[in-house]
């Protein structure tokens, strides 16, 4: 049967990427044009699943296993939601690191068609350089570049205060069980940010009343975007070589002993 063959192969996938009984409704009417009620899909599955439901899951906000030519392979999530409306974006990168961030805000502007005016973070790393008194924070240098760009303010959740950033980590929990159940499997991570893409477009178009008046308050896109990059100098040793983050690249021999610009994005290095 369809329901418990999903089931099966909910046993080798992640925990935070198995079916609920919604998201087995959802595909049962998209993929098989089930007209039956969503209650009674809820009370097949219920008695399906005769295992205790464990009562606490450690939180794993960001990163989600898809696999990519068949290999189970772990990627982080930018995600964000506009508030009132509830419209998400969601894209996949390989890093969390600071390249991402930067390449995230960017894409979801271009998507979203506008800029906001305030954005509610968790206290990462990644943008968190270190946590002052109150609500200060000092701030990646890059990621203030970002924001002065787009002149958005950011706003930090309270350490410890988790009822504060619930929104934020519960889209990223969504996103893994509503766009990415069952797991994935994509030829390349490309692929896999078009299927995210279309997801989040059918999530706006469900929510389309609330994201026009939303979508109002947005304030209109820059003519030029960020260049979300790490900017850094190198210097070309002997053997025609720059070294970024650990990684040596070869560059023409007329360049030894000179110092070469090394731009970081998150999918390439440009030097």
């Amino acid at each position: 049967m369809v329901i418990e063959q999903w089931l099966q192969d909910d046993t080798e996938a992640p925990d935070r990427q198995r079916h609920t009984a919604r998201r087995i409704y959802d595909r049962l009417v998209e993929e098989h044009g089930f007209t039956g009620a969503e209650s009674a899909v809820r009370r097949f599955v219920a008695r399906l699943r005769a295992e205790p439901k464990e009562s606490f899951i450690p939180l794993s906000a960001g990163r989600a296993k898809i696999r990519i030519n068949v290999v189970l392979t772990e990627v982080s999530l930018f995600c964000l939601r506009v508030k009132a409306s509830k419209v998400p974006f969601a894209k996949a990168y390989r890093t969390e690191k600071i390249e991402g961030l930067l390449a995230g805000h960017s894409a979801a502007f271009e998507w979203l068609g506008g800029e906001p005016t305030q954005i509610v973070f968790d206290n990462a790393k990644t943008a968190v350089v270190r946590i002052l008194a109150g609500p200060e924070r000092e701030e990646h240098a890059f990621y203030s570049s970002l924001r002065g760009h787009y002149f958005f303010e950011s706003l930090f959740c309270n350490p410890g205060e988790g009822h504060e950033k619930g929104s934020v980590e519960n889209l990223v929990g969504y996103v893994r069980r509503n766009a990415m159940v069952p797991v994935s499997d994509v030829p390349d991570l490309e692929t896999l940010n078009k299927q995210l893409l279309a997801w989040c477009e059918r999530e706006r178009t469900r929510h389309r009343d609330a994201w026009e008046q939303e979508r109002a308050g947005l304030r209109e896109l820059l003519p030029h975007p960020f260049r979300c990059c790490i900017t850094k100098l190198a210097k070309v040793n002997k053997l025609s070589l720059v070294t970024d983050d650990r990684v040596r690249y070869s560059v023409p021999t007329t360049l030894v002993g000179q110092t070469l610009r090394i731009e970081a994005f998150a999918d390439k290095i440009e030097v």
